[in-house]
């Protein structure tokens, strides 16, 4: 199969597209699902520069978290899912934890069924492909916080692949009484589209130092001291970054497909929809430059590659 992987650690120009790359088998927990899109994230790019060497599985590997594709082989103790079905997830179960050697961003993938879900009927593949980690991470920190109907959060970088998730999951699924997110001067309209009832330019003003405190801060974007000084007096803030000091806590997403199951009505109602840059999709044999786009300029939700051959 068609496959990009990298031998050694390094820049995207490590990043090889290979057309001899065996076809993985599965284990009798797995299915084997044929790639019709898949989304790249900054921790796909971290992965590749080496940060997690110490706990990532033997090179060469194959990067991709997320998948949307569909079903054509189901292992002896898969329960649900039959081939033919269109399915997606993130299938890395213990996110950095020994990630797996054979990812996404191939004509085929191997995935445990715990990991994935029906695709929501009224998406298409590229709006699918976009969702399952960010979507599972805005989740889970919102349940780790214990987030709940009438509580206030403010979410750092509002208009990312996470943060656009946090937004529409705390307004429409939890009922936050109130919503803040910040974001540049150019996407303020955004926030409002996707929940915010408060948009910040962290252009114009210092988040930190205004009145305004809050039950729960969410950092996607990497400011811990900072989001601590955004916390009410019985508030938690939450980083998905990094370490940050009490009271915050960090955590790395647990993969589950039980979460997308569990959010899909809310995607097939419209209530939380998918966020793609504009740039989105690549081609499949333009991924190093959808890695570049990723790594340099920060885009406005989530870069899907597609199609996949």
């Amino acid at each position: 199969m068609k496959a990009w992987k990298y031998d050694e650690y390094g820049s995207v120009d490590v990043l090889k597209l290979a057309t001899d790359v065996a076809v993985p088998e599965i284990k009798d927990d797995q299915v084997l699902v044929k790639v019709v899109a898949a989304a790249v994230n900054p921790v796909d790019y971290k992965r590749r520069l080496g940060y997690f060497k110490a706990i990532d599985s033997p090179l060469p590997i194959i990067p991709g978290f997320d998948v949307l594709g569909v079903v054509l082989k189901v292992g002896s103790q898969v329960k649900d899912l039959k081939e033919g079905d269109e399915v997606y997830g993130d299938i890395n179960d213990k996110g950095l934890e020994g990630p797996t050697q054979f990812g996404t961003l191939a004509e085929y993938t191997a995935v445990e069924e715990r990991l994935l879900a029906l695709k929501p009927k009224n998406l298409d593949f590229i709006q699918a492909a976009a969702l399952p980690l960010a979507i599972e991470t805005a989740y889970e920190g919102l349940e780790r916080a214990k987030f709940s109907e009438g509580k206030t959060i403010l979410v750092l970088n509002g208009a990312g692949g996470v943060g656009s998730f946090i937004i529409q999951l705390a307004k429409h699924v939890y009922g936050a009484s109130k919503v803040a997110a910040t974001s540049s001067t150019g996407k303020l309209e955004l926030l409002k589209s996707l929940g915010a009832d408060v948009a910040i330019d962290y252009t114009k003003e210092n988040f930190e130092d205004l009145p305004d405190k809050y039950d729960v801060v969410y950092d996607a974007i990497g400011q811990p001291e900072k989001a601590l000084k955004a916390v009410n007096e019985t508030g938690v803030a939450v980083s998905i970054t990094g370490p940050i000091p009490p009271p915050g806590f960090s955590f790395i997403l647990t993969s589950d497909g039980s979460i997308l199951t569990k959010l899909n009505p809310y995607l097939e109602s419209g209530k939380i929809k998918s966020d793609n840059d504009p740039k989105s999709p690549f081609p499949f044999d333009k991924l190093n430059e959808a890695y570049a786009y990723l790594e340099s300029t920060g885009p406005t939700g989530k870069v899907v590659i597609y199609p996949i051959p």
